[in-house]
């Protein structure tokens, strides 16, 4: 599609999706996302994108609903799957709701997304859904030495996060990266100066620490804005050092909680030690995150900001930058922690094992994607537990449960024996066995086998096969376990019906003739995994790279190689 026509096309969405007018800053960002090349030439398409949007926005509704239905109906279908996600219209109302919501999810791309950072995208996105607006992808990246984002040659989190967000289904109309907004924060900061709303602060570390316990002001504080501003300046002419001098915005000094007092709106950073990966040594005065968040919030609009219940004093915090400037503060709302049981949700933790951040056996959103759970399942566990301000505890068994849910219908069945061995009777007739490939949807067909009649070779569990036992081979026969000689079981058969085998309590088993070597990948802890290797159906063979199965008695899988399998769960 050439870039005339996807403007169009996301102009045309753009209106028809809110009331008949579009955007040119949301479509703008819509096109960033969907074409990041283009960035390159920004100034060339926004012009282009302004035209679209005038001559979209002098038609009629109608006219361009049918326009975007002739020729982008996809754009239409995305809208409607969109609206009818399930779950949704059982969160709870938000309070302050007007025309929409505009609301945000800020990752710092210090790593990958996982299952916790996972719930704030999601519960923002579904406001979004839910009540229309706008949705804002911001990568917060201001701290280029302790959070330094993560760009290397194995992995781009800026990249690898746009992709955790398009695999979950969300869709974001702006984005923006706050290390491209440097001089924006430069020019609030400047202001709140000229205000006598912040100052810069000289003071060594432990004799502010020592000023702040007691509730003291810094010496420098109450200096006017020109000795402020002239700080300021040099600041940015590098004339200081690193924890030299930083800018401070003013709270109040008797707050009960210390660490907002006075807090650090701006420090000082030596990229040339540690640089930025997007902006290199070109800034060394960085705004915190407080700063940056406070800005940003109130220029892009967000009415609603829903976030973990770690960060409420950081609302406090934001609040005083909201008053000073004389904004509107979001309505904000905390949630919980979410913890899984027997997995981390640590960045630290996780970034410390040193092994791909996409491993199978991870709780990143990469891992969880490799190992084969679906997104729908874990829009189910995060829109099951919701935004409830209480601490959440779930078991990775829950989110298994929530995609089987899922997998159950597309998965087709096969025979898989693990520690097989040989099976080996007299039929007096033929035998035959329909095996169904999903016993629900009987329109997939069936593998038709047909052994004897004569000596019966095939392949059981060992664990299956105990002499004087009698097993009921799937869809096929009764047989009873005779002897066992090293790897092979002997036996006679028994009789053929599955009345038969009820009276005879014999267990309904897999079994495999002609099989092929299968080998299955078992998570088993984090960056623990285990092969297992057994014989399967051979048709098996036919089976798609990325596609779900179930072997019977033994669990779902997806398949990975050639005849190399996931498991994912039982």
């Amino acid at each position: 599609m050439n870039i005339e026509d996807l403007v169009w096309k996301h102009a045309l969405a753009n209106a028809v999706r809110y009331g008949g007018k579009a955007d040119v800053k949301a479509v703008m960002a819509k096109l960033m996302a969907d074409a990041p090349e283009l960035r390159q030439r920004a100034r060339e398409v926004k012009q282009l994108v302004e035209e679209v949007v005038a001559k979209v926005n002098a038609m009629s509704p109608e006219e361009q609903l049918r326009i975007l239905r002739e020729r982008w109906p996809d754009a239409l279908e995305e809208k409607k799957a969109e609206q009818k996600r399930p779950g949704i219209e059982g969160l709870p109302e938000l309070p302050g709701v007007k025309d929409g919501v505009v609301v945000r999810f800020a990752p710092n791309p210090d790593f990958v997304l996982h299952l916790g950072s996972a719930r704030p995208a999601i519960l923002n996105y579904a406001y979004r859904l839910k009540y229309g607006g706008r949705f804002i992808l911001r990568f917060e990246d201001t701290d280029p030495r302790t959070k330094k984002p993560l760009v290397t040659e194995e992995v781009n989190a800026y990249n690898a996060i746009r992709e955790d967000l398009r695999w979950l289904g969300i869709r974001w109309d702006e984005e923006y990266i706050q290390s491209q907004r440097m001089e924006v924060y430069y020019d609030h900061a400047r202001r709140l100066l000229e205000m006598g709303a912040a100052y810069v602060d000289l003071c060594k570390a432990d004799e502010w620490r020592r000023l702040r316990n007691q509730g003291k002001a810094c010496p420098h504080r109450d200096q006017p804005p020109e000795a402020q501003l002239e700080l300021w300046d040099k600041m940015l002419e590098g004339r200081f050092g690193e924890g030299e001098a930083v800018v401070r915005i003013k709270t109040d000094l008797a707050h009960p909680d210390p660490s907002v007092r006075d807090w650090v709106a701006f420090r000082i950073i030596d990229t040339t030690k540690t640089p930025h990966p997007l902006t290199g040594d070109k800034y060394i005065v960085w705004p915190t995150y407080n700063f940056a968040v406070s800005i940003d919030d109130h220029l892009m609009g967000v009415t609603h900001v829903l976030r973990a219940q770690e960060h409420s004093v950081n609302t406090v915090k934001q609040s005083y930058v909201f008053k000073h400037f004389g904004w509107e503060q979001p309505v904000t709302i905390h949630f919980g922690r979410l913890k899984i049981e027997g997995a981390t949700l640590s960045k630290s933790k996780l970034k410390s094992m040193k092994i791909r951040y996409d491993d199978l056996t991870l709780p990143t959103l990469a891992g969880l994607r490799n190992r084969g759970i679906l997104p729908e399942a874990i829009w189910d566990l995060i829109l099951s537990v919701g935004i409830k301000p209480s601490d959440s505890t779930v078991a990775l068994a829950n989110l298994y449960a929530l995609n089987r849910k899922h997998v159950e219908p597309i998965a087709n069945r096969y025979m898989f024996v693990a520690d097989p061995v040989k099976l080996v009777f007299e039929a007096d007739r033929e035998l035959v066995a329909k095996v169904p490939y999903h016993p629900s949807f009987r329109e997939r067909g069936e593998r038709v086998y047909r052994l004897g009649p004569g000596r019966v070779e095939l392949y059981v569990q060992r664990r299956d096969a105990a002499a004087g036992k009698v097993i009921r081979l799937m869809e096929l026969a009764n047989v009873e376990v005779q002897k066992i000689e090293g790897d092979v079981a002997y036996g006679r058969l028994h009789s053929l019906t599955l009345e038969e085998a009820k009276k005879a309590g014999a267990p309904i088993v897999q079994w495999v003739w002609d099989p092929v070597e299968v080998t299955v990948i078992k998570p088993i802890a984090l960056g623990k995994k285990a092969e297992e290797r057994g014989l399967g159906e051979r048709h098996l063979e036919k089976v798609e790279v990325g596609a779900y199965v179930q072997f019977f008695r033994y669990g779902y899988l997806k398949k990975k190689g050639p005849l190399e399998f996931v498991y994912l769960h039982d």
